[in-house]
């Protein structure tokens, strides 16, 4: 399903904010043409999160850049600048995640894009916005992690700020970012108008923690304190968090604590009967079902608690997770192919619509594997053969 079919979009950014939203719009169906720097390439290309490598590249730009084609361009070339100008004259959106200033010095920020074509869509994602004192610093996710106050909401109280173990901040702005084409589009097809789309990584990161940061805001400026024991949100009463029984973990969601008492046959959790006291004392009745959990096994606890509709699920890693038939179900696993005929196991777009997937086989472009074809379908020239005409 092509829902944007016939849109074109120019990508210049790397790593990950602004190619997973680069990535959802070509699940959608619009073409996206990778723009790189030759020889080296998006830089992602050589960002290794494991020692696993595919066609000698990183596997993550191998997820994040499926379905795409690239162009290889010197921006600081004028032959290969006026050919990439050609292609924006051609576009619907143009989008890059460079650090302010970087796409003035090209010659390709908004107000030039503008003039080569009025209606364009120009979306950009910064580390912290452009202006202020930050708006040079580095955008980088776990740096943004740190800055954003994220850090110190996972763990217990009395251990140090932990980060997330994904690149959260790059995925929430790459998401807000396709948010912003997708309503800009709507807008353009309805007035004809273009737009400027701005994200910052900051702003997005900020945004995603709207739960915690409106507690905090109304609550007279207190800091979010994590809970001493099992702790899994500073802000939800006991039971919330993971606990270890006598072999393997389950986590309890928001519970009713005398029903729980009840169910677990814990005596000494029935004297909580005041809901006020499942959060001021929450470390105290976390502590007393600690213990008591690690009396059983994962699978009796949530025989007994699935059965009463509690909210209480298995903690399962990826070997357990793929083996269930409740994973196998969802299809989430995809086979793409690159260019070179590799085939290559990942993750396809969650979005479906009308019941039909939105799935594509084409995988991740080698370096500028489709420059020939990208020239021969806009009818591109150089900068040379322009002026002799």
């Amino acid at each position: 399903m092509k829902l944007l079919e016939d849109i074109l979009i120019i990508d210049f950014s790397q790593f990950l904010s602004g190619p997973s939203a680069a990535l959802r719009l070509a699940d959608m169906g619009a073409q996206v043409i990778k723009v790189e720097r030759p020889g080296t390439g998006d830089i992602c290309r050589e960002l290794y999160v494991s020692d696993v490598m595919i066609e000698g590249e990183s596997t993550i730009f191998h997820a994040i850049n499926r379905n795409k084609e690239s162009y290889a361009a010197d921006l600081k070339n004028p032959d290969d600048l006026f050919k990439v100008k050609q292609l924006i004259a051609k576009a619907d959106v143009v989008m890059h995640n460079f650090r302010p200033g970087v796409m003035e010095r090209i010659g390709l920020d908004y107000a030039s894009v503008k003039q080569i074509k009025p209606d364009i869509i120009y979306a950009e994602i910064s580390g912290y916005g452009a202006e202020g004192p930050w708006k040079d610093l580095p955008g980088q996710d776990l740096l943004l992690q740190s800055a954003s106050g994220l850090a110190w909401l996972s763990n217990n109280n009395d251990e140090s700020p932990t980060p997330m173990g994904v690149a959260v901040v790059d995925i929430m702005a790459g998401t807000h970012v396709a948010q912003g084409i997708l309503a800009a589009l709507f807008r353009k097809g309805q007035t004809g108008e273009g737009a400027l789309v701005q994200v910052s990584m900051l702003e997005s990161i900020l945004d995603f923690q709207f739960e915690v940061l409106t507690c905090y805001y109304n609550d007279g400026r207190q800091l979010p304190v994590r809970g001493a024991v099992n702790s899994a949100h500073a802000y939800i009463a006991a039971p919330y968090g993971l606990y270890k029984t006598n072999d393997d973990y389950i986590a309890l969601a928001m519970t009713n604590i005398p029903t729980l008492a009840g169910l677990l046959q814990c005596e000494p959790l029935k004297e909580f009967i005041n809901s006020n006291d499942w959060f001021s004392k929450r470390d105290e009745i976390k502590a007393i079902l600690a213990m008591h959990l690690a009396t059983q096994s994962a699978q009796h606890w949530l025989a007994v608690l699935e059965k009463a509709d509690v909210w209480c699920a298995p903690v399962m890693d990826y070997d357990a997770l793929v083996k269930q038939e409740g994973y196998r179900v969802l299809e989430m696993e995809i086979n793409v192919k690159t260019g070179n005929g590799l085939t290559v196991s990942t993750t396809r777009c969650p979005i479906k619509v009308d019941g039909e997937l939105l799935v594509s086989e084409k995988g991740a472009p080698t370096l500028g594997e489709h420059n020939e074809q990208i020239e021969q379908q806009f009818g591109l020239t150089s900068h040379l053969q322009d002026v002799s005409k």
